[in-house]
């Protein structure tokens, strides 16, 4: 699977970033950040919006429908 490159457009903290997200992304947020997760930013796609949590090295997202992938083909700008 090609990995996809997304543009940063706006700078927010996580707690501004949480007010963006659907209801679906917020339970499951929820439940990640119990493992030591936290939110870093939303990007718009295609299909919607894409939560993007982080923990040290690992790499989450969560769907508008909040659905997790642990193993997203996304590349992070350092």
């Amino acid at each position: 699977m090609a990995q996809k490159k997304y543009e940063r457009k706006l700078v927010l903290d996580p707690n501004q970033w949480w007010e963006h997200l659907s209801l679906a992304q917020k339970f499951s947020a929820n439940s990640l950040f119990q493992y030591g997760y936290q939110l870093a930013f939303i990007r718009d796609t295609e299909e919607g919006k894409l939560a993007v949590l982080l923990r040290e090295d690992d790499i989450v997202t969560l769907s508008e429908e909040g659905d997790i992938d642990s193993e997203p083909s996304i590349i992070l700008r350092t």
